[in-house]
Formats: structure tokens, sequence, C-alpha cells
């Protein structure tokens, strides 16, 4: 059986075990053909199934066993079977020597090359199991740290030889000559490789007065990632390394620097945001990983209502007018501004969009980069793509006032305008922009609709239990936003595995709160309108607030109960603080 028969029939698998829908193996198999990846694998990638229900199903379709790594012990006579650069190179772990035969936990079944290759570097009969990433990801992290065979090669004063590279970075420098800035190179591959593999955001490495800490942010939440001792002492030069790939100055360590590295890895490009601080103890760096082309731009996925995205996509038909998506930084608000432009992507119509910086590329599309300090701001930006006449335009945000005015006069004049504000809701849109002196009428006449959102961890479906332990007062209130009994009112929260890090939580979805401007909300609007008048007005016509949506995803088994109350209560919400008597 090859290993495209093995992939094709995983979906199927996992199709004929109620696993997966006929539409998700569609969506599944359209990710799989545009980034070249296995089925399988897409489909974990879109949270369809848990990773040990799509490894499993590959395992069987191989005729491969499947091995749970969490629930075996390791001991060191077993990890040193095989060498360290080789359990990292191939992402392998050794689990047992009988008679000869090597048995490896893989999460790929290898092709005949690789496999030769394994046999003759281990000289070792060998068989194969099949593994999900996350449990081989754990091992590697718990026994080994990440990067320790590079730590290792800078104790021993080696070079680094490696076969091919993965990550290749849009730069050179002189200095990868040398022995020790190869090695120092290396392990920065390797810490961008991980963050890649683990969806992180965010990388985060701070140094203190014996150690360095390394962080990932992952689904919105700063995670440890364990390192093999001895990194304290090429700090300075991974700093230096990086700093290099930025194109920054590496004599100066007094003041912050901000940078930008292009790099990519196998078919994939990104981009990373490069913030660097000095501190007591050396300099730290915040790296933010942009640009991802992986980007999966299909409305479907975006975690809305049904009702919701059909909104979404007839938005996206219109002629004119101006859609505005809030909510505060990390909550997606790209994403869903790219999935719609991708929805309004079509030959009859031009878009142009206006960024800072331009995060993903889309085909058919003009994108502009702003540069404020030569004086391309997002209005005087504004000012000049109007006259290329074009159908939709995307501004990346509304900063000011200038911005606001000319956004609005775009959208009364024959444009459709997508962009983004800094509200708490949907409906303090409104008020925001009347604060920033654009005239009652003129929001009336040109704003559409307003979405607010916020990216919720989503419950590891791995681990996922039902949560008995809910409220009563939080029971009450979810039974009379779903318009249900009490006791129909069901959670679920995760128990913690390898899948998700015994986090509990893998992955993230969209809450969405749609508030359309309709006629009877146009004829209200006034210099004193207030936010409570506006959702009174908008209740009457159907809308429903950011807290109620996040609980038809907690009703769903999505979102847990805990995320719901960090992401929807207000501070009007919490029990009020009373000041002691001594204050």
């Amino acid at each position: 059986m090859t290993s495209d028969m093995g992939k094709t029939g995983a979906g199927e698998l996992l199709l004929a075990s109620g696993k997966l829908t006929e539409k998700q193996l569609e969506l599944a198999r359209r990710r799989e053909s545009r980034l070249r990846i296995p089925l399988h694998k897409a489909i974990v990638d879109l949270n369809f199934a848990s990773e040990e229900d799509a490894y499993r199903a590959m395992a069987e379709v191989s005729h491969l066993d499947f091995v749970d790594l969490s629930k075996l012990e390791f001991s060191k006579a077993t990890l040193q079977l095989v060498p360290v650069k080789l359990v990292l190179h191939y992402r392998i772990i050794p689990l047992s020597l009988e008679n000869g035969v090597l048995t490896l936990a893989m999460s790929e079944v290898p092709g005949m090359t690789e496999l030769g290759n394994l046999r003759l570097l281990l000289g070792k009969k060998l068989k194969l199991s099949i593994a999900t990433p996350s449990g081989i990801h754990a091992i590697i992290k718990q026994n080994y740290g990440l990067g320790a065979d590079t730590i290792q090669q800078l104790r021993d004063g080696q070079g680094f030889k490696s076969g091919t590279q993965e990550v290749v970075f849009d730069i050179k420098s002189a200095e990868d000559s040398k022995n020790v800035d190869v090695s120092v190179s290396r392990f920065v591959d390797q810490i961008l490789l991980e963050a890649l593999r683990l969806d992180a955001t965010d990388i985060h490495i701070e140094p203190y007065t014996s150690n360095i800490r390394l962080r990932y942010r992952i689904d919105g939440v700063l995670q440890d990632v364990p390192i093999p001792e001895g990194l304290r002492q090429i700090h300075d030069s991974l700093v230096s390394r990086l700093k290099v790939m930025a194109g920054l100055n590496i004599a100066e360590r007094r003041i912050p620097h901000d940078g930008r590295i292009a790099m990519k890895t196998g078919q994939e490009e990104y981009a990373l945001r490069v913030s660097i601080i000095p501190t007591k103890h050396g300099e730290a760096v915040c790296l933010r990983i942009l640009g991802r082309q992986s980007l999966f731009l299909d409305l479907a996925q975006l975690g809305m209502e049904p009702e919701q995205q059909a909104t979404l996509e007839s938005l996206t038909r219109l002629p004119q007018g101006m859609v505005l998506i809030t909510g505060p930084t990390g909550s997606g608000k790209t994403t869903t501004l790219y999935a719609a432009l991708a929805n309004a992507n079509d030959s009859g119509r031009k878009i142009i969009t206006i960024e800072n910086p331009v995060e993903y590329q889309l085909d058919g599309i003009s994108q502009i980069q702003t540069h404020e300090e030569i004086g391309m701001t997002f209005s005087n930006a504004l000012r000049s793509i109007l006259r290329h006449d074009p159908d939709v335009v995307l501004i990346g945000e509304i900063r000011d006032a200038e911005t606001a005015e000319i956004a609005i006069r775009a959208a009364q004049t024959g444009h459709l305008v997508f962009s983004t504000l800094h509200t708490n809701d949907s409906v303090s849109t409104i008020t925001r922009l009347i604060e920033m002196g654009i005239e009652p009428f003129l929001v009336g006449s040109s704003l559409v609709c307003s979405i607010a959102q916020r990216l919720a961890r989503r419950v590891c479906r791995n681990c996922r239990t039902e949560d008995t332990a809910i409220p009563d007062p939080l029971r009450k209130e979810m039974a009379t936003a779903l318009g249900i009994l009490p006791s129909e009112v069901k959670a679920w929260r995760g128990k913690g595995c390898v899948e998700c890090n015994q986090h509990g939580f893998r992955g993230r979805v969209a809450i969405y709160e749609f508030f359309i401007l309709t006629d009877q909300i146009a004829d209200i609007l006034t210099q004193n309108v207030t936010t409570g008048q506006l959702r009174a007005a908008a209740a009457q016509q159907g809308w429903k607030p950011l807290r109620t949506q996040a609980f038809l995803k907690v009703q769903s088994g999505l979102v847990s109960v805990e995320e719901t109350q960090r992401l929807t209560l207000r501070v009007c919400d919490y029990p009020v603080l009373h000041k002691p008597k001594s204050l």
C-alpha cells in the first residue's frame, strides 16, 4: 500500500466511524491539495478530529501498530538506543530492542529511502509504530529539552553538520562560516521550527541571573518550553544571531530594537516581527510570527453560527457601505477580514488594501504597506487609492478621525469598505465613531454592520469530559439566554492530556457578535445617544450579545464555562469590591 492510499483511507475510515462528516472531509481534502500535506494532518489542523483518532486511523490503514506514548515509561537505557541527533532530526522515539529488532515510534510512515537511511544509521532491523506528533514532542521535551544536540555541540566546541536545512532565512551572514555561529544558527532554527509546529503566535526569550526562560504563546497563553542546561552561556550569541537576521546593530545593547525577519520552511513563507529590549541581565527578545501562507481563508472555518456566516457572505457582496470588525489585539480580526476579502474577491471587482503590516498575501488583490515615517499614513494612502477606482477597500485600522471620515465618505460613494476599530463590543462602534467627530447621520447612512469578536480556547477534543459543576446562577443565566430549561444546560471541560500539553485546551475558536444597523436604529442616532439605548434598540431587532453567542459554543462542547467567564464578563458583572473602612 502506498502512503497516499493510506492517507485517503484514513479519511474514509474516520468518515465511516462517524468522527468526520462529508463536508469536513471535503474541506480537509481541499486543504490537503492546496498545501500538499497529508490528509490526516489536514484533518487535525482543522480540528475536525483529535490527533489520536486521526493517527490511529492512519496507522490502521498502513497496517502498523498505534502506541500511546503518554502511557509508557522510558528508561535512560531505552532512550540511548538512538542518538539524540537522530531522535530530533527524524522525530523518532526508541521503544524497545528485542532479538536485534529495534522498535521505533514515528508520527508519519517513512518513505523507502528514509527507512533505508535509518536502518543504515542504526545498524539494526527496525519495527515501526505510529504515535501522535504531540506525544513525540512531549517525550522529546521531557527527556532532552529543546535543542539538546546543539547545546552539547557548543559545549564540545564542535561545528554542526546537518543535512537539508528546513528553515531558510532571507539573509546572508558572513558569520555563518564560523563553527560556533553555525551551531547558534541551528539552535535558532530549532526554536522557530518548534514554534511553528506548536502553532505559537509569539516567542519570548528572557535572560535571568543564571538561566534563560523560553516561552511560546499558544492559544493566547504563554507556556514554558523545557531547554537544556548551558543556554545562558550562549544567550548573547543567540541575540546577536537574531539581530543579524533582522538587520539590526549587534554592537548596540543599551536601547530597544525593532526589526523584521523573512524566512521560509518548505513551501511556506513567514515573517517575524522582532522586538528586543535591554534588561538588567541582558537583552530580552520577543518574536511575533506573521504571514502564514497556510491561513485557511474559508468563512466556514471561522467558527460562526450558520446565520452569522450567511450574513457575512451577504455583506461581502454589497456594492457599497462600511463593515467594521472590533475586538482587542489578538482576537483574530485580521483573519476574519481576510476571509471576507477572499469571499468578495472575483474577476469583476478591484480590491485594494492598506495595512501595517501586510500579514497575508492574497492573489488578485493589491496590498499596500503604510510607512508613517515618510508620510504614508492610512489617511494619505486612502485618499490615493480612491483614485484607482476600487470596488472594495480594506483599511487595516481606523486610528483617527481623519481616516474615519475618509472611510465614511468612501462608503457613501460606491465603495465597500472593511476595517477594524478598537471598541468593547459591536454596539459601542456607533458611539466611538460619533466621539471621533463623525456626524450621526453619516454613521447611519454608511455603516452597515459592526462585528465584535473574541478568540476562545477550544476544549481539547481528545480529553473532553462533561462539566457537571456549573454554578446555579450561571446555569440559569445560560438557560435564559438560550431559551432552554436549566436541566438541559450542558458544558464540557478538558481533563488534560498529551495532545493539549496537559492544559485541557487545544486550538481556538472565534465568538462573534453581529450588530446590523437597521433603519430603526439609524433613526435614533444623535450626538447624545447612549450605548444602552442602542443595545435596547438592537435587542428588539434580534441582536444577541457576545455572552449569549459564547453560551452557544459552551452548549455545543467547543468552549468551556471557564473560558466564557474569562472572555465575556464585563467589569460591571464582577462582584463589587468594597473598600476597607481604613481607606
